[in-house]
């Protein structure tokens, strides 16, 4: 095999909605419970991907920096595998949002290397193979292969655990501000932190089965057009998710100062009539669930407080797609 084509793709980051939080397979990265995100169109990552014989080793560069990823390689040996080759591949990667901060950027960065490394790879793969690959590099990237809203169905092997698209309504109004409370290294991980809450929570059984509840309502509430329905159901969701964390052995908290009081602001809008509703990941950053036309009340009360830099409106993003 000589050296082939190379293949760029964008992906774009999501943030969960109804939170996946703990594994029931790590090395599948099979989930404990279904969740639903929203792509956003604000941050994305670009990767381009060449398989070449010549290559000793797998290079990878990251925002022009090289680096040894081992997990990098893992997963582009599962990609080999599929496309019956054995060639060391060229890997050059540019992300367009903050890495590691509760931002979702390992979703947007593995959903946009499955589409780039299957294609230069000769893999023609579906959205549905697709989303099955971006999963093993890391299970939030299996959502960043679709646009808008998307379901990730637990499933309960490798086949059936993968992401789909949800219909709304052209009228569903939602958009999404992103406060950056930190961009520093998180200072324990999204996959340690949910495999200690998954082994040490006495919460978590409760956690599985109400948040299969909390997915039926949300979707309940897209098919209804509900915005405030669906802004609250989000909200209490991400909440359930940090007092997880706080109830592990031992406890630890992704939430800071700021948090806390981004959190605040959101709660004295929403009495004041602004419909709008936050949700948090692993990490600081508040992100609030809103309506277009409420965007700007919001983003002014924000800036404010924590400085216009720090404040990023988003809306629905695109699926992965080649550049």
């Amino acid at each position: 095999m000589n050296a082939t084509t190379t293949y760029t793709a964008r992906a774009h980051t999501n943030i969960a909605l109804i939170k996946y939080w703990g594994k029931k397979d790590e090395k599948l990265i099979l989930p404990m419970n279904s969740s639903l995100s929203l792509t956003l169109d604000r941050f994305y990552t670009e990767t381009s991907v060449m398989f070449d014989e010549q290559l000793e080793d797998d290079l990878f560069l990251l925002d022009g920096s090289k680096e040894k990823n081992d997990k990098i390689s893992n997963f582009l040996e599962i990609v080999r595998q599929k496309a019956n080759i054995t060639a060391k591949a060229k890997i050059i990667s540019k992300n367009h949002v903050p890495s590691t901060a509760g931002l979702a950027s390992s979703a947007s960065a593995y959903a946009a290397l499955a589409l780039a490394a299957s294609k230069a790879a000769g893999l023609n793969l579906d959205k549905k193979e697709l989303s099955r690959l971006a999963r093993r590099g890391s299970g939030s990237a299996c959502r960043s292969i679709y646009g808008g809203l998307v379901e990730w169905q637990e499933g309960i092997d490798d086949q059936t655990s993968f992401a789909h698209p949800i219909e709304m309504s052209r009228d569903f109004d939602i958009a999404m501000i992103a406060l950056v409370i930190s961009t520093d290294f998180k200072k324990i991980s999204s996959r340690a932190g949910m495999k200690r809450v998954v082994e040490t929570s006495p919460y978590y059984p409760a956690w599985v089965q109400n948040t299969a509840k909390d997915l039926r309502k949300l979707k309940q509430a897209i098919s209804k057009n509900d915005f405030e329905t669906f802004g609250e159901v989000s909200e209490e969701n991400a909440m359930k998710m940090h007092a997880l964390n706080m109830s592990a052995h031992p406890h630890f908290n992704y939430l800071e100062p700021d948090s806390i009081k981004a959190m605040k602001i959101v709660e004295k809008l929403r009495s004041q009539g602004v419909s709008c509703y936050y949700t948090l990941d692993a990490g600081p950053n508040v992100k609030v669930i809103c309506r277009r036309k409420d965007i700007q009340a919001i983003v002014d009360r924000l800036s404010d407080s924590f400085g216009q830099e720090k404040v990023l409106v988003a809306g629905s993003g695109p699926a992965a797609h080649l550049i």
